[in-house]
């Protein structure tokens, strides 16, 4: 790595840690309220299975909370180490946004974290619930801070430029950018995706290896019908997401779609080789007007091409295949999902064929692969912009040098892929061993609930 220029090394760098960082947030921000459902469902039936259910999934909420918090703040170095003009030029902007994250979201998680583990026998059921909430809710808010900077990013509005430094003329506009509000629908209903599949996924293999217990079963049956739901409006919001692209950063769809020239009845391609030297596609497959039909809902639709931005547009490979792979696995969620749906509701849990169970275990981190790839393609597709069309991302990286860059990114590398085999290890662990530790003891100090009348009397207010 030590032959390639600073610039590139730092844009690696950067994409291993957002890539890393990305799996736990995308967890949590949905686990948090899955939490939240399993634990109303206990207050209103009493029914031990739900509280069974929660004490396992509060677990990998913590693993999951506590690796992103991490992941976060090593990824936060990099402003000052390898970026530093990013905050030179819009720090007026991106400061005060990442502040607002901090101070609303991420001390609200952390006061509130605590009673949610280990206060279920130290205080009234109410304010454990009311815990659960305002953690999910902290989540959420969260996520809401850091959509607004990313979207304001790709659609910078809200703004002036003075003495070569961005300044803030409107902070509404700023927040809610034009493409806001796709972006932050889409990353919450990716969440909850992933996060179903996760969880349907990991109580289907705890299912396959004993059976589980009555928790198992119903968190495998919540989590299927979540995502049955889930997974066809991710596909209306990530249209509407796709027509406000397509409006304020064309250049981005030119390259999923491997358009060169502007046209209408445009092709959607299948499968291509994208030539970037060549300006053109080797290999195609594609299906007539299929691009103008999807991108403008009209078959004769005119689909920018990329020829019109030349030195202006994204590489076209890493878009164009990134763009795939996230449609790809959303095409196998929604297969997925609905034949377990269909399946369960005609035969119940119990009675579920042994193959399809296998298949929802393939599906167990097909979140987090949907995910990674949209990203890519948001993240890519802004390229060669940083801040669209105020910020290139060659005018923010620092003076650091190729060696440097090259060995910390070797570092970071090597604890990453550590951290996620152990990840990975600890979270099917923890499906095997289920609410209790191996000396069957609860892990954290959450009675079991309807285990005596303190049981139901801490509940009694809830």
């Amino acid at each position: 790595m030590d032959g390639l220029d600073p610039l590139t090394l730092a844009r690696i760098q950067f994409a291993a840690n957002i890539s890393f960082h990305i799996l736990f947030p995308t967890i949590t921000i949905a686990l948090g309220w899955a939490l939240l459902g399993f634990k109303l469902a206990y207050n209103r039936t009493r029914d031990s299975a739900w509280m069974d259910a929660y004490r396992l999934w509060v677990k990998v909420f913590a693993l999951s909370f506590a690796m992103g918090v991490v992941s976060g703040i090593t990824m936060s170095f990099q402003f000052g180490t390898n970026w530093p003009g990013y905050m030179e030029k819009v720090g007026n902007v991106a400061g005060p946004l990442l502040a607002y994250e901090v101070l609303t979201a991420f001390f609200l998680e952390a006061v509130f974290l605590g009673i949610m583990l280990f206060g279920f026998s130290r205080v009234p059921g109410w304010l454990h619930t009311l815990a659960t909430f305002l953690v999910a809710a902290g989540t959420t808010l969260s996520a809401f801070w850091i959509i607004a900077l990313n979207s304001w990013m790709q659609t910078p509005v809200g703004f002036e430029i003075r003495d070569g430094v961005v300044h803030a003329t409107d902070w509404w506009a700023i927040v809610f950018n034009p493409s806001m509000p796709y972006r932050l629908a889409h990353m919450l209903i990716a969440s909850a995706l992933t996060v179903a599949f996760l969880i349907a996924g990991m109580s289907a293999w705890r299912w396959l290896k004993d059976g589980g217990g009555e928790g198992v079963r119903r968190s495998l049956k919540a989590a299927v019908y979540a995502a049955a739901l889930l997974i066809p409006v991710q596909i209306f919001i990530g249209d509407q997401h796709g027509l406000n692209t397509l409006e304020h950063q064309p250049q981005k769809v030119a390259a999923m779609e491997a358009n060169w020239e502007t046209a209408a009845n445009v092709p959607l391609i299948l499968f291509a080789i994208p030539d970037g030297e060549a300006r053109t596609n080797h290999l195609e497959v594609a299906i007539p007007s299929g691009a103008s039909l999807i991108l403008t809902h009209h078959a004769g639709g005119v689909v920018p091409g990329l020829n019109d931005y030349r030195g202006n547009h994204p590489p076209v490979g890493p878009v164009f295949w990134g763009f795939r792979i996230m449609v790809g696995i959303g095409v196998l969620m929604l297969a997925t999902s609905w034949l377990a749906a269909w399946t369960i509701r005609r035969r119940g849990v119990e009675a579920m064929p042994r193959w399809l169970a296998h298949a929802l275990v393939a599906m167990t981190f097909s979140g987090w692969v949907a995910t990674l790839a949209g990203w890519y393609v948001t993240e890519i597709g802004r390229q060669p912009w940083l801040v669209t069309g105020v910020l290139r991302t060659s005018e923010a990286v620092g003076p650091v040098g190729s060696a440097m860059v090259a060995s910390s990114l070797t570092l970071y590398l090597a604890v990453y892929a550590v951290l996620l085999a152990a990840y990975v290890f600890v979270l099917y662990r923890l499906a095997r061993l289920g609410s209790a530790a191996p000396q069957g003891k609860p892990m954290f100090p959450i009675p079991r609930a309807a285990e005596g009348p303190a049981a139901h009397q801490s509940e009694a207010t809830s």
